[in-house]
C-alpha cells in the first residue's frame, strides 16, 4: 500500500477524523456530541489559532457564525469560509488555525458560518445556512466584488453549490471561490474512490457513503446542491480547485473542474502530487501545504480590488 509522508500528528488527525465521521453517521445524540467536542479539541491542539487575529461571535440573521479579524484587515475585504467535516462534524472554533491563517495572509475578515449539521439537520440545511450568512454579509455593507468564498471537503463542495443557490435566489455573485479537496459527487463514482481507497488515511469510500446517507436524509445522491458535479454552474465567478494527488476525491474534483469549464466558468485545477485530504492544515509544517495556502491567497488577491 502506498503511504503519504506526512508528520505523525497528521496521521493521528486523519485516523481520528475518519473515526469521528464513522461514529457521527451511526451514533445517538450523546455519543455524537462527544465526538464533535473531541474533534474540535483535537483541531485546536494540532492547529492552534495564530496571533494577531481576533475571533468574534456573529449572529448572521439567525445563523451562528464567527468572524476572524486580523489586526491589519483591508477595509471592506471579506472571505466566507465553509468548514469541512462531512456535514456531520466541525465548527468555527476548531478551524481557527486555518481560518485565522487565511485572515492574516489575505488581510481580510473571514466569516465562518456554524452551519447546521446532520443527522439532526439534513440536506439542504447546510447550504441554506451558508446562503443566509452570505445574504447577511451583503446587508452589512459588504460589496460582492470584495467577497471571496472558500471551503474544504464538504465545505469545498459548498464553495460551489452555495454560489449556485445564491445565484438562483438572485444574490450577486462574489469575486471568486476556492474549493479545497471538494466532496463534489455523493454518488462516489470517480475512479479514485476505488484506486486510492486506503491511500489517504483520513477518508475512505465506505466512510463517505455512510456520511452521505446521514447528510442526505433520503434526498437523491445526485441532487445538484449536494453534488455540484451535477449542477448548472453557468454564471459563477472564477473557481480554484485544489486537490491532493492521493485523495479518493481526486477524480470527482477533476470532474467538477470539467463541469465548470463546460459551463464557461473560469476554472483552475491544481493537483498536489502525493498530498492527502486538506493538506493545507499542515501549513507551517509541510512545504507543500505552505505552497497550497499561498496559491489560494494569491488566487483570491488576483480577483479582489487592490488593497
Amino acid at each position: 500500500m502506498v503511504t503519504i509522508d506526512v508528520p505523525a500528528f497528521y496521521r493521528e488527525w486523519a485516523a481520528r477524523s475518519g473515526g469521528v465521521i464513522d461514529a457521527a453517521a451511526g451514533q445517538g445524540p450523546d455519543g455524537l456530541e462527544d465526538a464533535r467536542l473531541a474533534y474540535r479539541q483535537f483541531f485546536q491542539d494540532c492547529f492552534p489559532a495564530p496571533d494577531g487575529v481576533t475571533f468574534i461571535p456573529v449572529d448572521a440573521d439567525g445563523v451562528a457564525a464567527e468572524s476572524a479579524v486580523p489586526a491589519d484587515a483591508v477595509p471592506g475585504r471579506h472571505l466566507v469560509y465553509l468548514h469541512g467535516g462531512a456535514y456531520l462534524v466541525g465548527d468555527p472554533q476548531g478551524y481557527r488555525g486555518l481560518t485565522g491563517g487565511l485572515a492574516r495572509r489575505l488581510r481580510a475578515r473571514v466569516l465562518v458560518p456554524d452551519y447546521r449539521l446532520a443527522p439532526e439537520a439534513v440536506f439542504p440545511a447546510a447550504v441554506d445556512d451558508a446562503v443566509t450568512a452570505y445574504r447577511w454579509l451583503l446587508t452589512q455593507g459588504a460589496a460582492p466584488e470584495n467577497v471571496v468564498f472558500a471551503g474544504d471537503s464538504a465545505g469545498g463542495a459548498m464553495a460551489v453549490s452555495v454560489l449556485v443557490a445564491a445565484r438562483d435566489q438572485g444574490l450577486p455573485r462574489p469575486a471568486a471561490s476556492i474549493a479545497v479537496s471538494p466532496w463534489a459527487n455523493l454518488e462516489h463514482t470517480g475512479a479514485t474512490l476505488r484506486t486510492l481507497d486506503g491511500v489517504d488515511p483520513s477518508v475512505s469510500r465506505a466512510g463517505l457513503r455512510r456520511a452521505a446517507d446521514a447528510f442526505l436524509g433520503g434526498a437523491p445522491r445526485n441532487s445538484p446542491l449536494a453534488s455540484p458535479v451535477f449542477a448548472d454552474t453557468r454564471g459563477l465567478p472564477p473557481v480554484l480547485i485544489q486537490v491532493g494527488g492521493h485523495e479518493v476525491m481526486l477524480s470527482d474534483a477533476v470532474r467538477l473542474a470539467a463541469k465548470l469549464a463546460e459551463d464557461a466558468v473560469p476554472v483552475r485545477l491544481d493537483v498536489a502530487p502525493r498530498m492527502g485530504h486538506v493538506w493545507h492544515l499542515l501549513a507551517g509544517h509541510l512545504p507543500a501545504a505552505d505552497q497550497a495556502v499561498a496559491d489560494a491567497v494569491a488566487f483570491a488577491e488576483a480577483h479582489l480590488p487592490a488593497a
